[in-house]
């Protein structure tokens, strides 16, 4: 599927959710024109009417109103889940392997990584895998 595409998806979406093509565009960053442009162009593309405009408000249409329960939640997984993704950002990650005495290990590095270790529970266990 092309990028315009999913562009125009979320364009659709926001139109419907705001009910309004200037909240819309303001949400989205775009001129209220080049929006409904847009629309009108994705709308002629799929041969069907997805919004239905008067001079005082915007509505869904039968199609629109299927495309928008069809499409908007899949668009919310994908920002809640990069969300996630970007929180992990801010955490460390990955293995570290030391090789080492049991005593180096026991006596300098667990006390230094305990204190560190503490501020990320989740992070993994302590292994016993070193080597004496």
């Amino acid at each position: 599927m092309a990028r315009e595409i999913y562009s125009d998806l979320l364009a659709f979406v926001a139109i419907a959710r705001e009910r309004s093509f200037t909240r819309a565009a303001a949400r989205l960053g775009v001129s209220q024109s080049a929006l409904s442009h847009r629309i009108r162009a994705f709308e002629a593309e799929l041969g069907v009417r997805l919004l239905t405009r008067s001079t005082r408000s915007v509505s869904v249409s039968e199609a629109g109103e299927w495309l928008l329960q069809s499409v908007a939640p899949q668009f919310e997984g994908i920002e809640e889940e990069l969300k996630a993704v970007a929180e992990l950002r801010d955490r460390p990650a990955g293995t570290i392997r030391i090789t080492t005495s049991d005593h180096a290990a026991d006596t300098l590095l667990w006390p230094r990584l305990a204190e560190v270790l503490s501020g990320y529970p989740e992070s993994g266990s302590r292994s016993s895998s070193t080597t004496g």
